[in-house]
């Protein structure tokens, strides 16, 4: 398979062979994805796996659709279906009240982070209908991944792109082998795939909300299929921030606040405002929107912009490994979080503990590490 966009290996759009299935449920010689239109690139196979992976486990364990927009194999943005609120409503031109749940899954989803999400690899738990057919044609994006198209729909997108929009079908029937091998200059590395199951379980506690504990369990699925280092904001079913692959826990944490910070600075009135140019792109709304919230020539001033952050609440943060350093909590906390879940078990735990109840936020360990490779 060629990186070169210009070349496609022509396996890639095979049909799903026949096949039995071993102990494991694993169907061998067939294939998680049918490619219904245009040529795939090395990293829109990574970005199409690494998306459905998500979606479909976000929506068994949630129980409602699910979506992700995906950049160089880590999720921009992730979310469920839920309601849109007024700024998603005027940047993407939008009627809440009749707007379908696999709409409002990706609206949400894309709205996390739409500066890194320009040009992203879709990726939706269920078949993709009419309704989110026409507003992906109003957006800039390579490619998608969802278990079906209804009649029509693989003709609308396949236009996008001059053509060159790639539309991929899942298997939501195949379950992958338990190894996972990878070919490194010349080394074969295997290891055994993560397929530990994340259920509610994990972060229940009777101390939290409802809406806590499935935000948590979000995170906890957004940051399985996220580059370690991550971590993940959330909030009310949508993620706000996600820090990916980055060598430092806290300058990951760092930096998915400071993206927590822009999404929610853009639901200031004023800057929310701007996205009411019905002739403007949606890109170029966002990016309006994104340049507004800076403290240099911004409509916001400095007490203004620090009075709002700090109006922000009941955010939740999911971290892949454990938090090494009450660093990353105190930085948390500046980001309305007051939830956290982390594997626990480092050599500063206890301080970690310690910090987050100094800063009123619920604390809980898993035990589980989460790290991608």
């Amino acid at each position: 398979m060629s990186c070169d966009r210009r070349h496609h290996e022509p396996a890639l759009r095979h049909e799903p062979r026949p096949a039995s299935g071993d102990r494991h449920g694993h169907r061998s010689g067939a294939s998680p994805f049918r490619f219904l239109h245009g040529d795939a690139s090395y990293i829109n196979v990574l970005d199409a796996a690494a998306g459905w992976q998500l979606v479909r486990e976000a929506a068994k364990a949630l129980g409602r659709p699910a979506a992700a927009s995906v950049k160089h194999v880590s999720p921009a943005g992730a979310a469920t279906a839920g309601p849109v609120d007024a700024t998603m409503a005027r940047t993407d031109r939008l009627d809440p009240t009749t707007t379908g749940a696999l709409t409002t899954a990706y609206v949400r989803a894309r709205d996390a982070d739409p500066k890194s999400s320009y040009g992203d690899f879709i990726a939706v738990s269920e078949p993709v209908d009419a309704e989110l057919a026409d507003l992906l044609r109003r957006l800039v994006s390579d490619g998608i991944v969802a278990p079906g198209y209804e009649p029509g729909v693989v003709a609308t997108l396949a236009a996008k792109k001059s053509g060159r929009f790639l539309v991929v079908e899942a298997d939501a029937g195949f379950e992958p082998p338990p190894t996972e091998t990878r070919d490194v200059y010349g080394l074969r590395l295997t290891q055994p795939r993560d397929d530990v199951a994340l259920t509610r379980d994990l972060v229940a506690d009777p101390r939290l909300p409802t809406s806590a504990v499935d935000d948590l369990l979000l995170g906890l699925i957004v940051v399985k299929h996220t580059q370690s280092n991550s971590v993940a904001y959330l909030r009310d079913g949508m993620a706000l921030g996600i820090g990916a692959g980055q060598q430092s826990r806290v300058d990951c944490t760092r930096l998915a606040g400071t993206k927590v910070d822009t999404w929610w600075l853009r639901r200031h009135p004023i800057v929310g405002g701007l996205a009411d140019d019905a002739s403007a792109k949606v890109q170029d709304v966002v990016d309006r929107q994104i340049r507004a919230t800076t403290l240099d020539g911004g409509p916001l001033g400095t007490v203004e912009r620090a009075g709002w952050l700090r109006q922000l609440d009941r955010v939740a943060f999911v971290s892949d490994g454990a938090l090494p350093f009450p660093d990353n909590v105190e930085q948390a906390a500046r980001h309305g979080v007051r939830y956290i879940a982390e594997p626990g078990d480092s050599s500063r735990s206890t301080e970690v503990l310690a910090e987050s109840r100094h800063r009123g936020i619920t604390l809980i360990r898993t035990g589980i590490r989460l790290f991608r490779h």
